[in-house]
């Protein structure tokens, strides 16, 4: 089995870089800067899923994007979440929030109708600058 995103997160992100184990998607919804890890290993569901080295170079991944997206975007509150009961694939969310943002205080999923980025370049730009030397 070969390693490929998911066709509804394929549909919903832009590709911005890889680190050593994930794929790094940016959300297309310019409302919430929105990263997605997706950890590139092909058949994988739940965290458990895998390795005990691979679980904690994620958790170090998704604890540098953390960190990069709060310094980026000065956010109040940086939610991380893995739910996948859309998405089976495995997939971690970082993602910025303010209490202006448009589902605060609530989740942002099925929060309103998701704002396409008109140019997303400036955003791939800054993340990649941010993630580096990471992210490639």
């Amino acid at each position: 089995m070969t390693f490929a995103i998911d066709p509804r997160l394929e549909a919903d992100t832009i590709p911005l870089g890889d680190m050593a184990l994930s794929r790094v998607l940016l959300m297309n919804d310019s409302r919430f800067p929105w990263l997605v890890l997706v950890p590139r290993r092909a058949g994988l569901v739940e965290i458990t899923d895998l390795t005990p080295f691979e679980r904690r170079a994620l958790f170090e991944e998704a604890a540098l994007a953390v960190d990069r997206l709060k310094h980026l975007t000065g956010a109040k509150k940086i939610n991380l979440g893995a739910l996948g009961n859309i998405v089976s694939q495995l997939h971690f969310h970082v993602v910025a929030r303010f209490e202006t943002d448009a589902a605060w205080p609530g989740p942002v999923w099925g929060a309103g109708v998701a704002k396409p980025y008109d140019d997303p370049q400036p955003m791939l730009d800054r993340f990649r600058r941010a993630l580096t030397p990471d992210v490639s």
